[in-house]
């Protein structure tokens, strides 16, 4: 049989009492709040943060003091390399003017056979179409020749570059008309349910519009053609009396015809002796002014037409608009059924899961006990 009943050994109880006795002493020590001590040696590290503070001032005032040297050295050395500077453009200012005004490139002997306006100051061999030099043998006018081939060209190239350009930004309309009407597409099927609510109401704003115009207009007329009236009278009158003066103090009592012809011309007549229109010209006046009522009776009826057509658009606008209105409302009614499905559908599956929560996940609370083995040693 084995011996269990073995004593133990008495190193390993003096060890474990040893280090029994030691985490006690050190219990005792970081749990009383008297008697432990936290951290290092403050003086010590204040002595050792305010010489680390008087070295930083040191070398920042060296810092400064070679800051300033350099200042300094580099104004001097700026100021020396201006007047250098200086120096070096008089002296290049000088010698550039001494060049222009004595070594002028004409003063030269050879400037003749490398001046570049050589050709220029030379007389060209053909000088217009009428040159006398210009003989058979000279070569230098020819039959057909076209002289004006370049400007011809040129113009031609302009004109290219002008169609060119045209096109080009008659496309670029064109898409922007494009463009500017499916925006206005796009914002006439927003605009129309707004427009349909006002529809009415700007009607009958713009019928007292129309109507307060009308009278205006009719009451501007009126009052002008009550002056072109008056002064129509007023120079009836007038042509009255110089008409009497006229017949008094001239020669149309002679009831001559060829005293009314101007010296201007046979259309035109002398007023002063004109004794009136003949039948034709009254028949040409009345067919000129019945043509001009029936323009203007033809004016009217397409105005008509017009108003008609507009009266129609706006009706059929309105209908468009009520049906597009009522289309929007059963889609807002739709979206909401489904929206409120929706939310009962997470209500449900929010609540089944608080329920997974409470009842499966979160069933272990923790007690007193727990809490009471934190900060049972020193370690």
């Amino acid at each position: 049989m084995y011996k269990l009943d073995l004593p133990i050994d008495p190193k390993e109880l003096a060890a474990v009492e040893r280090r029994r006795n030691k985490e006690q002493q050190r219990q005792s020590r970081i749990f009383n709040a008297k008697a432990r001590t936290i951290g290092v040696d403050v003086a010590a590290l204040e002595k050792q943060v305010e010489e680390r503070r008087t070295l930083e001032r040191t070398e920042k005032a060296r810092d400064q003091a070679f800051d300033a040297d350099r200042d300094s050295y580099d104004k001097i050395a700026l100021m020396l390399e201006q007047k250098e500077q200086q120096l070096s453009r008089d002296l290049d200012q000088a010698v550039l003017n001494y060049r222009t005004q004595n070594q002028k490139p004409e003063t030269r002997r050879e400037f003749d056979l490398y001046d570049p306006d050589a050709l220029k100051k030379d007389r060209p061999a053909r000088i217009s179409d009428d040159d006398p030099r210009c003989g058979p043998a000279s070569l230098q006018k020819f039959a057909g020749e076209d002289l004006s081939e370049k400007n011809r060209k040129e113009l031609q190239t302009e004109m290219n570059k002008k169609w060119l350009s045209q096109q080009i930004d008659e496309r670029k309309r064109s898409e922007a008309q494009q463009m500017y009407a499916d925006n206005l597409y796009d914002r006439k099927r927003m605009e129309l349910d707004e427009r349909a609510q006002h529809l009415s109401k700007m009607e009958e704003e713009c019928r007292r519009a129309v109507d307060m115009a009308t009278n205006n207009f009719n009451q501007a007329l009126a009052m002008e053609a009550q002056e072109r009236q008056r002064l129509q009278k007023q120079q009836e009158e007038d042509n009255n009396f110089a008409e009497i003066y006229n017949h008094l103090t001239g020669d149309i009592l002679t009831e001559d015809p060829a005293v009314a012809v101007s010296a201007f011309g046979p259309h035109r007549v002398v007023p002063d002796r004109w004794k009136g229109m003949s039948p034709e010209q009254l028949k040409d006046i009345l067919e000129t002014q019945k043509q001009q009522c029936q323009e203007k009776q033809r004016l009217k009826e397409e105005e008509k037409q017009l108003d008609t057509e507009w009266d129609r658009q706006r009706t059929l606008a309105a209908r468009a608009a009520m049906t597009m209105e009522q289309q929007e409302q059963e889609f807002s009614r739709e979206m909401r059924k489904r929206l409120d499905e929706y939310n009962k559908q997470l209500s449900r599956e929010q609540r089944a899961h608080m329920e997974y929560l409470d009842k499966v996940v979160y069933t272990n609370n923790p007690t007193a006990h727990y809490h009471t083995q934190f900060n049972t040693t020193s370690r």
